[in-house]
């Protein structure tokens, strides 16, 4: 098994020490991202939650090892930060690749998981999208980071904020060649990995714990409506938004981070 890293991460809010009944939330950025995504989300949040952003192995802060830069490792990592901190079960929320790592989390660390949010998560792969994969992964093997580009500057509304996409693109232009790579091919092409719609179902009927699941897409959210098994468990679609739905509507997604983990801890 891969070792686990020393993940670089951020905390804030009040410790479970001082407030043993305050949620600890886990917010998990993306493929070619880093924890400042979450940056406003985490300052707000800390005023009632103890808030833990991390960036992921090969990605931002942390130590980028030559292999093993796939979502199932990082999910190993994500687990040995957690009980390092000795936390207690997290409200674990992901976008993107990070919505599949918390859904790893939550299936193989079951004791760890309070509850998922998983914000346009990389699982469901069907379609078009599966027929792309192995041309894209042949070129972010051979090209690295900058063949990505194309694909981060089109996942955007009309309507996203300034200086988004831009702050996007430089953050994928930073990530290490190999990691863009590994990363991808552990989400879909791996023997182990999860991201194409019929292995997706399969890991996702393992999840025990509530989830809530946000997509940009309607096609994706009535197909994942399908797949849910546990009791207070529901697929949200908003519209007229990018994929980095999250940074696109800060605000609603504070809200709904705060309602999740608030009815998930009402008595």
């Amino acid at each position: 098994m891969t070792k686990t890293l020393d993940l670089f991460h951020t905390v804030l809010g009040p410790s479970t020490a001082n407030a043993p009944d305050v949620n600890t939330l886990l917010l998990v950025h993306g493929w070619g991202g880093d924890g400042r995504e979450w940056s406003r989300h985490a300052e707000v949040l800390a005023a009632g939650h103890r808030v833990i952003v991390p960036d992921l192995r090969g990605h931002g802060r942390s130590p980028v090892p030559d292999e093993d830069n796939n979502p199932a490792a990082m999910a190993r990592d994500l687990m040995a930060l957690i009980t390092h901190l000795r936390t207690g079960p997290v409200v674990a929320v992901g976008h993107s690749m990070g919505g599949q790592v918390v859904n790893l989390l939550a299936v193989h660390h079951p004791d760890l998981v309070q509850s998922v949010i998983a914000l346009d998560p990389a699982h469901g792969a069907h379609g078009a999208e599966l027929d792309e994969i192995p041309r894209r992964l042949t070129a972010y093997r051979e090209h690295g980071a900058r063949a990505a580009v194309p694909l981060v500057a089109d996942a955007f509304s009309p309507t996203a904020p300034p200086g988004l996409r831009t702050a996007h693109i430089r953050t994928m232009l930073g990530t290490a060649g190999h990691v863009i790579a590994q990363a991808y091919a552990g989400m879909y092409t791996d023997p182990d990995a999860v991201g194409i719609r019929p292995h997706s179902e399969i890991y996702l009927r393992r999840r025990t714990c509530p989830a809530l699941t946000v997509w940009s897409s309607a096609e994706a959210a009535d197909w994942e409506r399908g797949t849910l098994r546990t009791p207070g468990s529901r697929v949200d679609h908003w519209t007229a938004t990018g994929h980095y739905l999250h940074e696109e509507h800060p605000d609603r997604t504070v809200r709904l981070i705060e309602q999740w983990s608030t009815a998930r801890t009402m008595p």
